[in-house]
């Protein structure tokens, strides 16, 4: 089995996201993509997000009627800030013989050198690293460079079209009552909505 995990704040979960998603699964041949909502991002330690439980619903959400996407709350669950080598070793003891891809947008590849443990990561997963198809592939030569001759088996790229959206924006948006209509799905608009998340306090 191939299983993609893609990890992230997800505040909210938007159409490039399943974009991303969707486009790894099909290029990278996946059985099922994962995706992993941080429970503390070890990086946004000092900003304000929505509730765990909120950012996983709206993620079942996105994803209801997709059988090859689901939603895994397991960093939801500790009480700390949880790093990627930890939540790929959990996979990996839970079913040593699945072959584990963690999904990356190719900003992320520069900073992965600094990340926890980054040559333990590349034993447990390859990467699958996305750029959009109106920017350049990554630069790989100083990524191989640290990594070794068999860092490029342990990347793959993955292309997808332009499609300029971000969680802070959406954020940004509602806070300034502004539409998002069509950068989110509905059901996931409604539950913000609903819920009246990211609105600015009057």
């Amino acid at each position: 089995m191939r299983l993609g995990i893609f990890g992230g704040t997800f505040d909210p979960v938007h159409y490039g996201h399943l974009l991303l998603a969707e486009q790894c699964r099909e290029q990278c041949r996946l059985d099922e993509v994962r995706f992993l909502p941080a429970g503390i991002p070890p990086h946004k330690l000092a900003q304000t997000i929505a509730s765990g439980a909120a950012r996983a619903e709206m993620l079942e959400l996105a994803v209801a009627g997709h059988d090859r996407f689901a939603v895994d709350r397991r960093e939801l669950k500790k009480p700390a800030a949880c790093f990627t080598v930890e939540t790929l070793a959990e996979f990996h003891d839970e079913e040593p013989a699945r072959e584990l891809l963690f999904l990356m947008g190719a900003d992320s590849l520069r900073d992965f050198p600094s990340w926890r443990e980054p040559a333990r990561i590349l034993e447990l997963a390859a990467l699958a690293v996305v750029n959009r198809g109106d920017e350049p592939p990554p630069d790989l030569g100083s990524f191989l460079n640290q990594f070794g001759a068999k860092a490029p088996d342990r990347v793959q790229l993955v292309t997808i079209p332009g499609l300029d959206l971000a969680s802070s924006d959406i954020r940004r948006r509602i806070a300034c009552g502004q539409s998002i209509r069509y950068m989110t799905p509905r059901a996931v608009e409604c539950y913000i909505e609903t819920h009246k998340l990211y609105a600015a306090a009057k």
